[in-house]
């Protein structure tokens, strides 16, 4: 029996396993939705495996991405932070994931959860979009570049518009698996 075609990024058995179970699935979960955005945040100018390969720890490290705990992180926790091998130990990526997780309660108590706002930005449907190939996807849309200038303008940090873009294809804010591969039609349904 032939394996299933998957989009071609999913190589290896840890981007596979990813691809096969979350990439794309919408998300309305508000600590999964924190989880990806410091995820995305941090795996500016990295590749995604290294930061699937660090996912563990950064759970571990980051109160398994509570936004409330998060937000209250003093700047000797930040310290500690930066001493982990376990996570990228970036200054600015760490300190905007706490400054981004006070941004993220302002948010929650503006829309009630923000899973309300953030699929404000598709009209609360995914996006099925239809990609023959990786290089059919673009690196940002006219919805990502909306949602970062909101985010920046609500404070938040390392949210460009192609980290945004990322955000939503990882959590189905759009669906941008190729038309061939097994998920698409799933997730399309």
């Amino acid at each position: 029996m032939n394996p299933p075609t998957r989009c071609s990024w999913a190589r290896t058995p840890l981007g596979i396993a990813y691809h096969d179970a979350e990439w794309g699935v919408p998300v309305h979960d508000d600590r999964v939705l924190f989880e990806f955005l410091t995820l995305e945040g941090a795996q500016a100018g990295l590749s995604w495996e290294t930061i699937l390969k660090k996912r563990e720890s950064y759970r571990d490290a980051f109160a398994d991405f509570d936004p409330a705990r998060v937000a209250r992180f003093t700047p000797a926790q930040v310290e500690r932070l930066l001493k982990n091998p376990g996570i990228v130990r970036n200054r600015l990526k760490v300190v905007s994931t706490v400054q981004n997780a006070k941004a993220f309660r302002v948010v929650q108590r503006e829309f009630g959860s923000f899973d309300s706002y953030i699929w404000t930005f598709v009209g609360g449907e995914p996006r099925i979009n239809r990609r023959r190939s990786l290089s059919d996807v673009p690196p940002r849309t006219a919805e990502s570049d909306s949602m970062s200038r909101d985010l920046l303008r609500r404070g938040f940090k390392f949210v460009g518009s192609t980290i945004c873009y990322a955000f939503m294809q990882a959590v189905g804010l759009v669906n941008d698996h190729t038309v061939d591969c097994f998920r698409y039609v799933k997730l399309s349904a």
